[in-house]
């Protein structure tokens, strides 16, 4: 998308605004897809955690792509979308039996991640098909935050505890039909993962009716000019041919299964605010907009680095800034940014705003979470509306209050 793009819609639809290029979306999918072009049968499943717009979601359908959900509620977003249930897999985490029995009932594929649910689910339902969840225990992921393979983590069921799992399995009769692992997000080293793939092969063995393996995904995405990556097309070569190698092994052709969520949303957005005002201090430029981290939290959460662009003066001359949001609290973007000159009332706009973004957004100081665009096949489409005070008082349910009858201080 051209700048001249984003400051017509940032007219159009007001700020702050996110905004999706759909384009961008198709193209990760495609590089994902040919990197893994020499395995029979693969199958990406959306997360849908990342971005759960019901457009967004038609979008992938159209690639191809399976979803990944975590809650009841995103399983039911996927249904609206009209994806199959078949292709829909749920791998939650502390949550209810009850919840689960409930996506069962809609014929997604579960996936159980603890041996209590597990027992429960199988003497309860033992000829539905279940996906078991491992923790390799191996760390992987760019933040604490978003590493969920390590020996601390709530995520899986420990490796060391598949004896266990067999026994269950034996005692209910139930029907795994696949394994998964997940070691976090922001992945660099490969081989690191590879190796967490060689724990799941070896659980794999255990288990004779499979019908998929599924490595998650967290494949790091570049966040700045000449930023390092995951190098999918390397991890590609080398998965597929251990993959490839298993399957012989075990007999049969599997489905190699990847949750990819940020990998294919993130770099195709943009979080477009105004800014409000420029403050000098003693010792920084503030460029405070018209946003906070009611609407882009990763900064504060996880310590990201999402590039800023001033659209407005993309050439000028660059100076250092401070960019702040407008929350009652500390709320900040980034610190001693290098961004071009700056004046009050242009647009700056935030990279790799796709993924985890509206989804984190909240009403913090009731602030109306702000719209959505996709722009696709050349032109701007509203993907969701601009939240209004209506939206806020929603769900309230107001008493009367006869303020006589409170007590004095």
């Amino acid at each position: 998308m051209k700048n001249s793009d984003l400051l017509e819609i940032a007219a159009q639809f007001g700020s702050p605004v996110y905004v999706y290029d759909s384009e961008k979306i198709s193209t990760q999918y495609h590089r994902l897809s040919s990197a893994f072009k020499k395995v029979k049968q693969v199958k990406f499943n959306y997360a849908v955690k990342a971005l759960s717009n019901v457009s967004i979601l038609k979008i992938m359908k159209s690639l191809g792509a399976g979803l990944d959900t975590v809650s009841v509620q995103e399983v039911r977003l996927g249904l609206h979308a009209g994806f199959a249930p078949e292709n829909i897999i749920y791998t939650p985490n502390g949550v209810s039996l009850e919840e689960i029995e409930r996506v069962s009932k809609m014929g997604v594929q579960i996936n159980i991640d603890n041996l209590s649910i597990l027992e429960q689910f199988g003497t309860k339902y033992p000829n539905v098909p279940v996906c078991i969840r491992i923790n390799p225990h191996v760390m992987a992921g760019g933040n604490s935050n978003i590493s969920v393979g390590h020996i601390d983590s709530k995520f899986g069921i420990s490796v060391h505890q598949i004896p266990h799992v067999l026994r269950i399995v034996e005692n209910t009769e139930m029907n795994i039909n696949g394994v998964h692992m997940h070691t976090g997000s922001d992945i660099l080293d490969i081989e690191v993962f590879l190796y967490a793939s060689e724990i799941l092969f070896d659980t794999a063995k255990h288990f004779k009716n499979l019908e998929f393996i599924d490595f998650g995904s967290g494949f790091k995405v570049p966040y700045k000019p000449n930023d390092i990556e995951t190098n999918i097309e390397e991890l590609g070569e080398k998965l597929t041919r251990r993959f490839n190698s298993f399957c012989k092994e075990y007999g049969k052709d599997l489905t190699l299964g990847f949750e990819p969520g940020k990998f294919l949303v993130s770099e195709a957005g943009n979080f477009l605010t105004k800014v409000n005002v420029v403050k000098q201090t003693t010792s920084t430029v503030f460029a405070g907009v018209d946003s906070g981290f009611n609407h882009l939290i990763r900064p504060m959460l996880y310590n990201s680095h999402h590039e800023i662009i001033n659209i407005n003066n993309p050439e000028g001359k660059e100076r250092f800034y401070s960019v702040v949001g407008y929350i009652c609290e500390t709320d900040t973007f980034a610190t001693n940014r290098r961004i071009s000159e700056i004046k009050e009332g242009d647009i700056l706009a935030f990279k790799n705003a796709g993924a985890y973004c509206f989804s984190m957004a909240s009403n913090y100081n009731s602030r109306y979470r702000p719209a959505e665009v996709l722009w696709h096949e050349g032109s701007a489409h509203l993907i969701r509306k601009r939240e209004n005070f209506e939206d806020l008082l929603h769900n309230q349910v107001e008493i009367e209050i006869n303020s006589e009858a409170v007590p004095a201080n």
